[in-house]
């Protein structure tokens, strides 16, 4: 299951090492995912005839891409830590 499509595509949209944006630097990366993310909340929004949703799932869309990373700046610290 490891390497389904799913997971496949999934990650070469949100592994910041495997998508498009592997060439900036962590900050930019994070930025233009921010940026998407709004994006496609309010295409949703919009489509869907909720303009008042918008709101909640841009904030939530905000906050996982947030998390996702800040995990992995966590992660990457740690590391380089732990080689020191």
């Amino acid at each position: 299951m490891k390497n389904s499509n799913l997971s496949v595509a999934y990650s070469s949209i949100m592994d910041e090492s495997k998508n498009p944006f592997r060439n900036y630097p962590l900050p930019t990366t994070h930025l233009l995912m921010q940026i998407l993310a709004w994006i496609w909340s309010s295409v949703f929004s919009i489509s869907i005839g909720s303009y008042f949703v918008f709101g909640v799932t841009a904030i939530a869309h905000a906050l996982l891409i947030g998390a996702i990373f800040t995990t992995i700046l966590m992660f990457q610290w740690a590391e380089l830590k732990a080689e020191s």
